[in-house]
């Protein structure tokens, strides 16, 4: 049988000389198999075709031998033969390579892991595994007894990675069991293994979940499947669900459950790489727990950038630039004419470039880049001519440099002395001196200038300068080099901080020593500045630098469970950097029990999207049982936390942001507790893109200063860069808020001075500023960015939406809401609250609560009284104006079985807004004007009746008759039957007199006049003539013994004096006793309807008025019954009071 390779027909190559047609690719084979790896070549003849295996030439022999067409032929393959393989094309021209292909011989499944024997109790779950190896995929089935395991339950669930899972079993699941593995070339059964069911003696009990097998940490090749394994067990049968630890969404066009929570992805992409939670849950609880696992999916390279064929005049200077993507990352190798390139004088290499200088005639050839990795690799091809040309200028000369500055010197030069009129532009050719490959760069300026200031340098290093003349057809040799030494700066920014607590009165502060890119010179000393976060006095520390291994120091005498917070800052001999940004740490709490210590933790990027956590503890007495991982970006709040397992001493981040700043935590736990946790940052680097040529231009301004003047200004200084050019300068400011959400909050001015104070910013706002200088139509790089905050502006608006709700008879909830103003900080907020007798002599109860916080409770308030409610909020620069007051009524308490029934009639009265009733103001004068008329009507019939004869008290009974209509005419609607959650109810305020009825009688008056209750309305009219006649028949003892004046269907009508007071009840709703104090979590928004049949307020809740001084005198008895025509719902402000 004979296996051929297809082919592939490249359209990459455009190269007349030499190319490939077909290319090798990936071929499996099986033992003693015929198999032809396919290459043809195109180009000039002759063309002769080398194979390489592993990169060495491959020697033809009888079973392996190269055919006329250039395929190779391996007659009989044998395992030896597996490995990479390339064909080499060679013409006059010079010579390429092919794309790597793998042969792959298969052998014989073998199984790696067999089942092993389990007990399980009976209703639980079992789980059985095994493993083959093979160069082929294989097909793994079980058996049961040796018999084919059925698969149309729900409880059985096999894996593709040969993982079997029984849920719920039961005694028929007993017995022995067994895998097979088979591919295309063999089938092997593993070794048996027993399952035991132990019977249960009882019901199940409660179990709480618990993950048997969680997802591992898997790498993956691209498009292939995976299983992410999940098996929880617990009682009632937890439910399993899936998320990622970065909070992206799954893909889940390509991902299924299988079995009880088993997640399988098929052809997986790039981006489903990632860490991915599994989260087992009992149903209707929140009891659950959480496994992760790290899916890597493994992607073959592809070129981004491919080298350009080029075509350069002798001793010019060629760049080839080769940039790949792949995981892992792949390696880049440079050919020239099929061998490796290593690096010399003229030719060098780094980050993934090919740079030859000083270009000859033997340069002339084909380039190639090469990546690879694990899962394959590319190859590309670009071709590079030598132009030869006499007519050259000569080389510039007295090439002379100065340093200028930290990071500029000045390179000066003489014209050629041949052909120097025809120089059209010269290159200025630069490197760091100290190193190998180090990165050459380039500058081109015109040919009317024979100097030029390179800058962008690092400070305190050595750089080596030559330049070269160009003319149209061709350049000049290199001029002789010079070396220059760049002054040293303050460093550009302090050291990472690593903060691990050993014991709970210490905090070990670690970091790495800065690259010299920031360090711009030798450090010579650290400080450390910390203090408690609650104290604002700051102790530093400074440590001189004896050597470059200083890169920690141990926090002594510190208190227990306390949040401390450190920064740093490093000088070199020029001076101090700015410090770096409070880091904060809690120093643990005391402990009689042995808890791990913190692991020593090591980050290391591994591209601009991950990063690699590892970490190993001290020897101690802890028994670990597993690790606690977070992370999170600068500035924002922890993410989910991972646990991982007790053997596991390294973990992938993914998913992360390219150049941001993230935070890693990690602790051990066992038995004990958490162990000490272990703090450390780390940035993420960018992603690699297209280079862009470095063009020298003006050094940028330097020593950039901001300083806040106050919530609105900041300002601004710098220095100007050293340059000998006298010309006049001039300097453009950038400045935005940090991460704008648009380009139209960045705001640039233009000055020529060195100071500039910006104006019209928001308070408590960060912003970035950058300075840029100008000089004859040139403008600089913009400089580094600095960082200020505006100071705090004081609230200069009071809380908004404040109301008050009583939730129980002393107790009332006050929330509001946060200012209306941009970017404010509220550090606490003042509630002052009195009643109405204590606001008149200006005493107020102060409540202060913080600024997270939005509510508050008023505890033991008096019944009877009004209360007048303010809040204002504060901040650091000051309080802000108070609310407008807020009324509260606490009522008094009413005995229970008197819940007075209430009334909706004539509701347009009131109008219902945002929950609230209001009466107008007009309602409110009416209503209290008749109420004087019809108190002050009273007065008179009882005089009138004291002196009277019986039938003038007749005749004042009638009065009082026409006074109780006019009162009711002057009442106020009552509130509404629907009960609305949280609404304030505002009532009109009743001055002076009112009339209770709380007695024996059951005659009740509102504004409709008295009312019956159901057992009267059955009584006949005739019984007011009874009643009548009863009350003449007494009329004496009435007058001689007030107490003995009370019959049925009697009522004495009793008065107060002037001093009564002025209340603004304040409807209650029974929804309001829900809240919970000061938490936070109250909602205005959300409103419950009670049933229409209820009434809108609680028996001993009812609305209630303080009694005044009343004077004894009793002054008629007034009877007589109404019919009722409707159902009242409310109870009238004036009622009758029996004696």
């Amino acid at each position: 049988m004979q296996l051929l390779a297809g082919s592939i027909t490249t359209g990459v190559f455009s190269f007349s000389e030499l190319s490939f047609t077909i290319e090798p690719k990936d071929v499996a084979a099986s033992h003693g198999q015929r198999v032809i790896l396919d290459c043809q070549a195109q180009g000039e003849s002759p063309i002769a075709v080398r194979w390489r295996k592993n990169g060495v030439q491959l020697h033809e022999s009888v079973r392996v031998r190269v055919l006329s067409n250039g395929s190779l032929l391996i007659s009989s393959s044998a395992q030896s033969d597996e490995g990479f393989y390339q064909c080499l094309a060679q013409n006059r021209y010079g010579a390429v390579l092919s794309q790597r292909s793998r042969l792959t011989i298969s052998n014989v499944l073998l199984f790696v892991t067999h089942p092993v024997p389990a007990e399980v109790a009976l209703g639980s779950v079992a789980r059985f595994s095994c493993a083959v190896s093979g160069s082929t995929p294989a097909v793994i089935s079980w058996e049961h007894n040796q018999r084919s395991l059925p698969l149309d339950s729900d409880r059985i669930t096999i894996l593709p990675n040969g993982v079997l899972q029984i849920c719920d079993v039961t005694m028929r699941d007993a017995g022995n069991y067994r895998c097979l593995a088979t591919n295309m070339f063999s089938r092997v059964k593993s070794r048996e293994a027993e399952l035991t069911i132990i019977p249960a003696s009882g019901p199940r009990p409660v179990m709480k979940p618990h993950i048997i097998a969680g997802p591992q940490n898997i790498s993956v090749g691209l498009h292939r499947s995976v299983v992410l394994e999940c098996l929880a067990e617990g009682n009632p049968r937890p439910l399993v669900s899936w998320s990622r630890a970065d909070s992206k969404p799954i893909d889940v066009s390509g991902a299924r459950v299988l079995g009880n929570g088993n997640l399988i992805i098929s052809a997986v992409k790039a981006q489903h790489s990632g860490t991915y939670l599994c989260r087992a849950t009992t149903p209707g609880t929140r009891n659950y727990t959480i496994a992760a696992g790290n899916l890597t999916v493994l992607v073959p390279p592809t070129l981004v950038e491919k080298p350009e064929s080029q075509t350069r005049p002798r001793a010019g200077t060629a760049r080839f630039s080769c940039q790949a993507e792949g995981t892992p990352v792949p390696r880049i190798t440079w050919f020239k004419n099929g061998q490796v390139i290593h690096s010399n004088g003229r030719t060098k290499m780094y980050n993934n470039k090919l740079v030859i200088t000083q270009i000859i005639p033997e340069d002339d050839a084909f380039y190639q880049c090469q990546a690879e990795n694990s899962q394959g690799s590319v190859v590309s091809t670009s071709r590079l001519i030598v132009v030869l040309s006499e007519d050259r200028p000569s080389a510039p000369r007295n090439v002379h440099s100065e340093t200028i500055s930290s990071s500029a010197i000045l390179l000066a030069w003489e014209r050629p002395q041949y052909n120097a009129d025809k120089v059209i532009a010269y290159s200025i050719h630069y490197m760091k001196s100290e190193g190998l490959n180090n990165e050459e760069y380039q500058a081109v300026i015109g040919n009317d200038t024979t100097s030029h200031i390179v800058d962008d340098l690092e400070p305190a290093r050595n750089y080596t300068f030559y330049i070269v003349a160009y003319m149209p057809m061709g350049a000049s040799r290199m001029s002789e080099q010079v070396t220059q030494h760049t002054l040293e700066d303050v460093p550009l920014r302090t050291p990472e901080l690593s903060l691990t607590s050993r014991s709970p009165t210490d905090i070990l502060v670690s970091w790495q020593p800065l690259p010299p890119k920031l360090s711009r010179g030798r450090v010579s000393a650290y400080r450390l500045s910390y203090r408690t976060a609650t104290d604002e006095q700051v102790i530093s520390v400074e440590l001189p630098v004896p050597s470059e291994n200083c890169t920690q120091y141990l926090l002594q005498g510190l208190q227990l469970d306390t949040i401390y917070l450190i920064r740093m800052s490093v000088s070199t001999r020029v001076g101090w950097s700015q410090p770096s940004a409070w880091n904060s740490h809690r120093t643990p709490k005391t402990s009689s029990t042995t808890v791990p210590p913190a692991p020593n933790l090591e980050l290391e990027p591994l591209n601009c999207t991950s990063v690699m956590v590892r970490w190993h503890l001290a020897p101690s007495d802890a028994v670990v049982q597993g690790y606690k991982l977070s992370f999170h970006p600068d500035g924002q709040s922890e993410d989910s936390v991972l646990q991982l397992p007790p053997h596991d001493h390294q973990h992938s981040i993914t998913g992360l942001n390219p150049r941001v700043k993230y935070h890693v935590k990690l602790l051990a736990f066992s038995a004990n507790g958490d162990g000490y946790q272990a703090h450390q940052t780390v940035n993420t680097p960018g992603c690699p893109s297209a280079p862009n040529r470095r063009l020298a231009a003006l050094p940028p301004p330097d020593h950039i200063h901001a300083k806040a003047n106050s919530s609105s200004a900041v300002s601004l200084s710098w220095g100007r860069p050293a340059f000998s050019s006298g010309k006049p300068v001039s300097y453009s400011v950038r400045y935005g808020p940090v991460s704008p959400s648009d380009a139209s909050t960045v705001r640039y001015v233009q000055i020529t001075e060195q100071t500039v104070t910006v104006t019209g910013l928001l308070p408590n706002t960060r912003y970035e500023f950058s300075v840029r200088l100008h000089m004859d139509q040139m403008s600089s790089p913009w400089s580094a960015t600095v960082y200020q905050r505006t100071l705090l502006e004081a609230p200069s608006s009071p809380p908004l939406s404040v109301r008050v709700s009583l939730i129980e008879d002393d107790t009332a909830l006050v929330s509001w809401k946060q200012p209306d103003q941009p970017n404010l900080s509220v550090t606490h907020y003042t509630i002052l609250y009195a009643s109405q007798s204590s606001w008149i002599a200006g005493e107020w109860q102060v409540l202060q609560r913080e600024g997270t916080n939005t509510m508050a409770l008023l505890e033991k308030l008096e019944s009877g009284n009004i209360y007048l409610v303010k809040i204002s909020a504060s901040n650091q620069a000051g309080d802000g104006p108070f609310s407008t007051t807020v009324e509260l009524l606490v009522k008094s308490k009413i005995h229970q079985g008197k819940n007075p029934r209430h009334t909706d009639n004539h509701a347009e009265k009131t109008a219902f807004i945002d929950g609230l009733y209001h009466i107008d103001e007009k309602s409110m004068t009416g209503i209290v004007i008749g109420v004087c008329i019809a108190l002050s009507c009273i007065i008179l019939c009882i005089f009138i009746l004291l002196t009277k004869s019986k039938t003038q008290k007749s005749a004042s009974s009638k009065m009082i008759g026409q006074v109780r209509n006019d009162v009711v005419r002057s009442g106020a609607s009552s509130a509404n039957q629907q009960q609305v959650e949280n609404a304030e109810v505002l009532l009109p305020m009743m001055r002076t007199h009112f009339i209770d009825a709380k007695g024996g009688t059951n005659l009740m008056i509102n504004h409709t006049g008295p009312i019956m209750s159901d057992v009267q309305n059955k009584r006949k009219k005739l019984s007011i003539f009874n009643n009548n006649q009863k009350s003449n028949g007494n009329k004496s003892k009435q007058v001689e013994d007030p107490s003995h004046l009370y019959e049925v269907g009697k009522t004495v009508l009793c008065y107060e004096d002037e001093r009564s007071r002025v209340y603004c009840p304040l409807g209650e709703s029974e929804g309001s006793q829900t809240s919970g104090g000061d938490s936070g979590n109250f909602s205005h928004d959300e409103t419950e309807t009670t049933t229409p049949n209820r009434s809108s307020y609680r028996s001993d809740d009812s609305e209630a008025f303080t009694e005044a001084t009343v004077q004894d005198g009793c002054v008629a008895s007034v009877s007589g019954q109404i019919p009722d025509d409707t159902q009242p719902k409310s109870p009238s402000r004036l009622q009758f009071v029996p004696l």
